[in-house]
């Protein structure tokens, strides 16, 4: 442990004296655009300008109106706005995109970042790429999409090809990488925390008794309806459920009533601002995250920002990111038995157990400059 605390330090050391003389650009959305990878960029972007002569590249127009109808942008919030983001880039026009590429290679960076987690950017980044003769280095948030469609393992195969190094979150996403590129250069470093969000004075507490939170888009694999199913088995409990319902609503709601817990199931269907975040998760007692797949989750590092322990299944990277009866409880995925039975376990310890010490603790392992570590020794060595 004192080696790797070392050359973790020397990293750290070569990568402040490289200040100036390394040229990084990082691609990706950042605010005002919605999202937990917009808000990646923009932390993730404060660290690297301490670092290097830096470039934030980010959309002129991220996605289509066609393919994505709801509105992309809040301006409620500049919380993670980045310094000097450039909005350059038209996803969707070729002639557009290859002039900001030229542009790019005209400043010579040693190190172009993309980040990926969709293969509608796969023209987009293998064009940039084509024209932009540096280093590749891809955060990959998910290296195939959630919802998966014909042609997304080609389209991702194509672009991560090209790519010289990878960064992931969870190791089951590394396995997914070595299925399509032959012995990747990647490293796999947890995912950082969203402590942005908890800055500032936290509100009261309204919601009394035990309360749970799930939090975030609701999409089936996110595993909702598992969730409800446990809350039969927790009749002193409270769920909060907060986030877009993508128009499936009326479907749980139809759920809350045949499973009896209409009582206790509260439900806030529509996009949280960021401004609003804080005050959920100083209503709850936990995070929840019963999903049913997963590659790692960006609301484990929201709750983790707000010292917030969290109860998940065993999927994805969430038993890399969360220590068993120590900053969170696991339980076994698809499971609402065994999810009933870890809440009420959660419960049995919490006076016991100091999780939100034990997130503290942790928070090294979290924390933007561990990333930007990790950036540097994959891209440029240890020097």
């Amino acid at each position: 442990m004192k080696s790797a605390g070392r050359a973790l330090q020397r990293t750290r050391q070569a990568a402040m004296a490289n200040k100036n003389k390394k040229r990084i650009v990082l691609i990706g959305p950042v605010f005002p655009y919605k999202g937990g990878i917009s808000h990646y960029t923009g932390l993730l972007s404060r660290t690297l300008n301490e670092r290097y002569e830096f470039r934030l590249i980010s959309w002129k127009m991220q996605y289509p109106k066609l393919l994505f109808p709801r509105e992309q942008k809040d301006y409620g919030n500049d919380g993670f706005k980045a310094e000097n983001a450039e909005y350059l880039i038209n996803t969707a026009d070729p002639i557009n995109i290859k002039k900001v590429a030229s542009d790019i290679a005209r400043w010579r960076p040693d190190l172009v970042i993309l980040e990926w987690w969709h293969p509608y950017f796969a023209p987009c980044y293998m064009l940039l790429q084509h024209f932009i003769p540096a280093k590749t280095l891809f955060i990959c948030h998910n290296v195939f999409p959630h919802e998966r469609f014909p042609l997304d393992k080609c389209l991702t195969r194509l672009t991560l090809k090209k790519g010289d190094f990878f960064i992931l979150h969870a190791e089951k996403e590394a396995t997914e990488l070595c299925t399509i590129i032959p012995k990747p250069n990647y490293r796999v470093n947890v995912h950082p925390t969203y402590e942005a969000f908890a800055h500032g004075e936290m509100p009261d507490r309204i919601y009394n008794g035990k309360t749970l939170l799930f939090f975030g888009f609701v999409r089936p694999y996110k595993g909702l309806s598992v969730l409800l199913k446990a809350m039969q088995a927790l009749p002193d409990v409270k769920l909060l459920c907060v986030g877009d319902f993508d128009g499936k609503r009326g479907k749980y709601e139809e759920e809350i009533e045949e499973l009896g817990i209409a009582g206790r199931v509260e439900i806030t269907d529509g996009y949280i601002p960021d401004t609003e975040v804080k005050y959920w998760f100083s209503q709850c007692d936990a995070a929840v995250l019963p999903y049913t797949s997963a590659t790692q989750s960006g609301i484990a590092q929201i709750a983790f920002g707000f010292r917030k322990p969290v109860i998940a299944t065993t999927v994805g990277g969430l038993p890399e990111v969360i220590e068993d009866g120590k900053t969170g409880v696991l339980c076994k995925p698809d499971d609402p038995v065994d999810l009933a039975r870890g809440i009420e376990r959660f419960y049995a310890i919490r006076d016991e157990v100091p999780f939100a010490e034990n997130i503290e603790t942790e928070s090294g392992r979290f924390s933007w400059e561990a990333l930007a570590d990790t950036i540097h020794e994959l891209a440029f060595g240890v020097e």
